[in-house]
């Protein structure tokens, strides 16, 4: 189900909308900051909902001021506004875009939404420019390990993805055009009644894209479209709900200097259910399954991917300050590429007990996990946050975890190892969080982190030509990420101002090399005015050189330089009915390269991205 907008229907649009009155509606505006006011809650630290102040760890929030910014703007970009992550895209729409959480390895981050797991079971990596934005009502970002509450592949930490949920009957659509031309509609409608909810959204989008080589002048397009539904019930004892989306659709980029097609799609039917059996006791129970396909039109390739999960557990609250949680999960993944077709199936057991009480929050958990290709595997960790006042809140974790190797990493025909060992980490972390007068908030922490048999490719034969070389996944004796911190936030009634600073040391401990591809400094600012009316934010991303591979054997790397970026936003709700708001990605149009391709050429990212939007409501 799609709605799709040409440029002229929304210009139209746009000219109608002003004519409306500018009133707005007291009821419907007081109710946003109602909600606006309370606590931020969170759920992937625990597993349930928990006040953000009482995390014994370090966890940023995505709201939804940011994601309803602009339907066009894809997931990579999105998570750029956390300082923690480097994001590493070769180009602009649908192309290759990896992960690094506080200085991991791209595929030591856990993707997922609505507890699914987006890693695929061929790369442990998620499809991170083909998760379409429209229905998202924030995103969690879990920094540090979290393998106890989720298994493999969460060394760096957990980006959950949480769908919006309907609150009350209503309809919407949104058009919006851009640079490149680039265009998105969505349409959608919520029922909420008596604690019976259903949705349904619809979604298309468009883009010629933009060149993605340096050397290059040809832009590589980007289609898609897609729908999702959900039905669920909400009462005081139970809930249930089932959803279903799925996202298709046409990716060009370039493969060994050739043009490729992607004809992709991912699915997801997630059903969940929950019941309070006794006023101390809530049993909870998920089953889902995720299919991520991608088929190469050019050359005769793909890479199909299916994970299935089913997970049952029960939370005890045996005081009013204590809980035990105690869960397994059953998870078996399969992959069939033109090179493989292979399956894991794993099983894993977990315990973790919480303390909450008015000054002091404890996390205590232990996981085994049962591997049938590397065996069992038990992670533990233990964090502490204690409320020296009102004001001044400090923490400390200590974690292990671990990541079983990829399907692709064991058989792949470029560089597959059978032999290859599990990836097993231990990190420690202490912050603290204190408040300030004129509203002001301020945090630190400092992390290290150590992970042995990390895995990474090593050239064994004819290293210095890229076209003939031969390469092998090795697991190497140590690697070590030592970082630290900082943000500072202030708010003044609608005006506001946010800062978050990383420092990240990655090296191999063999080499005393930087780990590729992650900047040691990364900063992000945002500043604005945002009220029930109209709303104007801009924020800047910036990020230090950092290394990357060269076609030099004596001189294996090479310099990514760093680089600044700066993004503006600006909204206006003529009415309850009608919002107008506009967008500017990378406003300078910077021009900086991304990836290192080889002889000389390197990936670089989409540059400006300019785009203007209208959504009306009831």
């Amino acid at each position: 189900m799609s709605f799709y907008f040409q440029p002229t229907a929304l210009v139209g649009a746009i000219a109608i909308a002003m004519g409306f009155s500018t009133s707005v509606s007291a009821t419907t505006e007081a109710q946003t900051s109602a909600k606006s006011s309370l606590s931020t809650i969170v759920v992937t630290a625990s597993r349930g909902e928990q006040n953000i102040e009482n995390v014994p760890a370090r966890i940023s929030i995505i709201e939804p001021k940011i994601l309803d910014q602009s339907s066009i703007t894809s997931f990579p970009h999105i998570l750029k506004n956390d300082a923690s992550i480097n994001m590493v895209q070769s180009g602009g729409f649908g192309q290759q875009a990896s992960i690094f959480l506080r200085g991991t390895e791209s595929d030591h981050t856990l993707v997922m939404r609505d507890g699914v797991r987006l890693n695929t079971a061929t790369s442990s990596a998620a499809s991170l420019p083909f998760i379409d934005t429209t229905d998202i009502e924030q995103i969690e970002v879990l920094k540090g390990p979290a393998s106890v509450l989720y298994g493999t592949d969460a060394i760096g930490g957990v980006v959950h993805i949480i769908s919006k949920t309907p609150q009350k009957s209503g309809a919407f659509v949104t058009g919006e055009i851009g640079e490149n031309k680039t265009y998105k509609s969505s349409i959608g409608a919520d029922f909420a009644e008596n604690g019976v909810y259903a949705q349904i959204r619809g979604q298309r989008l468009e883009s010629d894209g933009t060149p993605i080589l340096n050397n290059q002048k040809r832009n590589y397009s980007y289609d898609q479209k897609g729908y999702s539904a959900k039905l669920g019930v909400e009462k005081d004892n139970y809930s249930a709900s089932i959803d279903y989306s799925t996202n298709e659709g046409l990716n060009e980029f370039n493969k060994y200097g050739a043009l490729e097609v992607t004809d992709f799609k991912n699915e997801i039917v997630n059903l969940k259910g929950s019941v309070k059996l006794v006023d101390q006791f809530e049993l909870n129970a998920r089953l889902s399954q995720f299919k991520d396909e991608a088929d190469y039109l050019v050359s005769p390739s793909y890479i199909h991917s299916i994970s299935q999960e089913a997970e049952v557990f029960g939370k005890w609250s045996f005081t009013n300050s204590q809980n035990i949680l105690l869960g397994t999960t059953q998870r078996k993944l399969e992959a069939k590429t033109s090179a493989l077709n292979e399956e894991i199936d794993s099983a894993g057991y977990y315990i973790q007990h919480q303390l909450n009480t008015d000054k002091l929050h404890t996390q205590v958990g232990l996981r085994v996990e049962d591997n049938e290709k590397f065996g069992t595997h038990t992670v533990a960790q233990g964090a502490v946050r204690y409320d020296f006042s009102p004001i001044t809140s400090v923490y400390t974790n200590i974690g292990t975890a671990f990541k079983a190797p990829t399907l692709n990493d064991l058989y792949a025909n470029w560089g597959g190892n059978p032999d290859l060992k599990p990836e097993e980490s231990i990190s420690y972390e202490i912050g603290i969080d204190q408040k300030l007068p004129f509203n002001i908030l301020v945090g630190a922490s400092t992390f290290y982190t150590e992970i042995d048999n990390l895995i990474t490719s090593k050239c064994i034969s004819n290293c210095p030509s890229w076209s003939s070389s031969d390469w092998k996944n090795i697991n190497i004796d140590q690697a070590s990420i030592l970082g630290a911190e900082l943000y500072a936030k202030w708010k003044l009634e609608d005006y506001f101002i946010s800062t978050n600073y990383q420092y990240a040391k990655s090296k191999d401990e063999q080499t005393n090399d930087d780990l590729l591809r992650r900047p040691r400094h990364s900063l992000t600012v945002s500043a604005g005015i945002q009220n029930d009316v109209y709303g104007l934010s801009t924020s800047i991303i910036a990020k230090s050189k950092a290394k990357d591979f060269a076609d030099d054997e004596n001189d294996p790397l090479t310099n990514l330089p760093g680089y600044a970026t700066v993004d503006f936003n600006a909204y206006w709700n003529v009415n309850p009915n009608i919002k107008l708001f506009t967008n500017i990605e990378n406003m300078g149009d910077v021009k900086f390269k991304t990836a290192y391709n080889g002889s000389n050429t390197y990936y670089i990212n989409g540059g400006r991205q300019a785009s203007v939007g209208v959504t009306f409501k009831y």
